[in-house]
């Protein structure tokens, strides 16, 4: 009987790409190998959860389609799962709507379900902090990964490892 920690990771797509386009200067990430990583050789990677909001077709059709390469791309990647909210016009702006929550009841799902022990959390969003706790009160590990700005001062208190996000870590997750 193996006692190998199960893991999963949760990326919060969107969070994710402006932190490694601000701090890195390329995205071009290979995220089951990225996975893989923050896993490390002496857990099993179990799944690897990926949440954005496609763009509107009509508001930028060149943008549209880029994302559609991207998500056609994750698709195709060994246990991950791609999860799409939407985009809403707001106040003069565009709004997330759905992402944070189907993360957040995502990682809690599985966590009752008894799919993994670790999660891995890939977000500088506060708000998780609550569903952090929730997780650790059912026996389960939680880890932060992110980059050096842009921190949750609630995720680095309330998770129970930080990961920093940066060159030397994620050099080996870049397609070319």
């Amino acid at each position: 009987m193996s006692c190998m920690k199960r893991v999963c990771v949760f990326i919060d797509g969107s969070n994710f790409y402006h932190g490694i386009k601000h701090h890195i200067g390329k995205t071009n990430i290979d995220f089951n190998k990225l996975s893989l990583t923050l896993c490390n050789s002496e857990r099993e990677l179990v799944r690897t959860y990926y949440y954005n909001a496609p763009v509107n077709q009509e508001d930028n059709e060149a943008i549209y389609k880029s994302q559609q390469r991207f998500f056609n791309e994750l698709k195709k990647l060994p246990d991950l799962q791609l999860r799409l909210g939407r985009l809403e016009h707001k106040s003069g702006g565009v709004k997330e709507k759905g992402v944070d929550i189907y993360l957040a009841v995502d990682m809690l799902r599985y966590a009752y379900n008894n799919i993994y022990d670790v999660a891995i959390l890939i977000s500088s969003d506060g708000d998780f902090s609550e569903a952090v706790n929730a997780l650790k009160d059912l026996g389960k590990h939680v880890e932060y990964a992110h980059f050096a700005t842009g921190i949750s001062k609630h995720l680095m208190d309330c998770c129970d490892k930080n990961i920093l996000l940066n060159e030397d870590l994620l050099k080996p997750c870049f397609t070319h």
